[in-house]
């Protein structure tokens, strides 16, 4: 393997024409600087100088041999300074997962804007995962950063969060529902209506089943007919009079027309949104992330 040292003695050397000028250059002795330039010629078993007196030309060998060695000196150059970016968080790729109540919150856009402001020479993968495999993604180091619905496990030895944004549900009907002339919806108004609900993945009626629980609390029981696997679709179906639906809040400005929407402060029931990655990445480039996304 070669020495960078020597390469970078090789050609002051070549250079300047002369050892103790480039002894000076280098601010090394002129003995030793002769030796390592040996010590190269030896490692690569042939002459690279034609020497006379005080004076050193290079051969054709070592003129051949020049070339390869300023371009391996700049190529080592520029990845001195990738390193350096690298780790500032100027340069480099991330992956980052997200659920869609994260992109409805506006929290990826907002990301992505900073983000790109300040590191436009960065790489960006985004991809739509589910909760759970999000947190598999951040320990398998497929993902750097997750939005994920749920904190981390307690006590999870690779994975850690933060709680970014929780959202309250509105109640979201049609224009022509007899209760969007109400201002005040009460419990007594939802009971045995039509509802919509989401369910994020097939076989999983987690969401659901929190739903329910929710209804039968705050006094009420809903009649689900309709399940969805994202908001939008069930705003659609809300618009086509098929049923009610509650959504995040922020929902409100991506709903299409002919949609109304109430609060129900009674309603114990939100959206969070955390923040999660490994908690062994210490990379400066994570750390400012989470900063800005909690700031934000």
């Amino acid at each position: 393997m070669l020495d960078l040292r020597q390469i970078r003695y090789f050609v002051a050397v070549a250079e300047a024409g002369n050892v103790g000028r480039a002894a000076e250059q280098l601010h090394i002795s002129q003995s030793p600087l002769s030796r390592q330039i040996m010590q190269l010629e030896e490692q690569l078993g042939v002459a690279l100088f034609e020497r006379a007196r005080q004076r050193v030309h290079l051969n054709a060998e070592g003129r051949a041999f020049l070339a390869e060695a300023r371009a391996l000196l700049a190529n080592a150059r520029r990845l001195e300074e990738l390193g350096r970016n690298l780790a500032s968080g100027a340069k480099g790729s991330l992956a980052i997962g997200y659920v869609e109540g994260a992109v409805h919150a506006g929290l990826v856009a907002d990301m992505l804007r900073d983000f790109r402001r300040t590191r436009p020479e960065f790489h960006l993968q985004l991809r739509s995962h589910r909760t759970a495999a999000q947190f598999e993604g951040l320990r398998q180091r497929v993902l750097d950063l997750g939005f994920v619905y749920s904190p981390a496990p307690e006590g999870d030895p690779d994975v850690e969060s933060v709680l970014v944004r929780r959202e309250p549900l509105v109640l979201a009907m049609p224009q022509s529902d007899p209760l969007a002339d109400i201002a005040d919806i009460l419990p007594g108004h939802l009971d045995g209506r039509v509802w919509i609900t989401v369910v994020r993945q097939p076989g999983d009626d987690t969401n659901r089943a929190q739903f329910l629980a929710a209804c039968v609390e705050s006094g009420f029981t809903p009649d689900v007919a309709y399940e969805t696997n994202d908001p939008l679709t069930s705003l659609g179906l809300v618009r086509a009079g098929l049923g009610l639906a509650t959504v995040q809040q922020s929902l409100r400005s991506a709903a299409p027309s002919g949609i109304v929407f109430r609060n129900l402060p009674w309603f114990k029931r939100s959206v969070s949104i955390h923040l999660a990655w490994r908690r062994q990445d210490r990379r400066t480039v994570i750390e400012n992330l989470k900063a800005q996304v909690r700031q934000g």
